[in-house]
């Protein structure tokens, strides 16, 4: 998943949420120096990757575009997915996305300091861009692909993202909405059982 989802698993406690934002850019036993709550939110990312990407809707959302996209096809997925989330919004929150977005830079920017340098330094792009809800735009999604595929180490075609998005829009659509409460009833789980 990308960020919003990650962001939105964090079911509104600031400290998860916070963990969940900079899981990726900690690594091996640096999750040791984060209080707690972060760390919980930290392990909670990891464990939602690995559910994600070894459930069977998501195989077939990725097997829709991999011929074009190969490995990358789970980047460009994660996308997708983030984008049937900012659309269906009102399905999952009881809270707009403009506030649940509002609440959750908000947050973040509190627990700067504690924040790894490479997620400070998306973190404002990020907020005064408002990734977060501009997902919810296709042509939002083609141009997050376009900007990652700069950082690709090989020739991804993820610029091209934003076709398939519109070519297979139903079926992926569908995916999403029959992965998406498997996902929150397993994060919700990890949260109960991890201490």
């Amino acid at each position: 998943m990308n960020y919003l989802a990650h962001l939105y698993l964090s079911f509104d406690n600031e400290e998860i949420l916070v963990g969940n934002y900079i899981a990726d850019a900690v690594k091996g036993r640096q999750i040791e120096h984060f209080q707690p709550g972060i760390k919980k939110g930290i392990v909670l990312h990891r464990k939602i990757d690995e559910f994600t990407d070894n459930h069977p809707v998501v195989s077939q959302s990725k097997d829709r575009i991999r011929m074009r996209y190969r490995k990358y096809a789970g980047v460009v997925i994660d996308m997708y997915y983030d984008h049937f989330l900012a659309v269906g919004w009102q399905e999952y929150s009881d809270i707009s996305l403009q506030q649940f977005t509002k609440n959750t830079y908000r947050t973040l920017f509190k627990f700067y300091m504690k924040i790894p340098p490479k997620m400070k330094l998306i973190l404002p792009a990020m907020a005064i861009g408002n990734w977060l809800a501009s997902y919810a735009e296709i042509d939002n999604i083609g141009m997050a692909l376009r900007g990652m595929s700069t950082r690709t180490t090989f020739d991804s075609g993820i610029e091209n993202g934003r076709d398939e998005l519109i070519e297979y829009y139903e079926d992926l659509k569908n995916d999403f909405k029959k992965f998406f409460p498997e996902l929150i009833d397993f994060s919700k789980s990890v949260l109960k059982t991890t201490p």
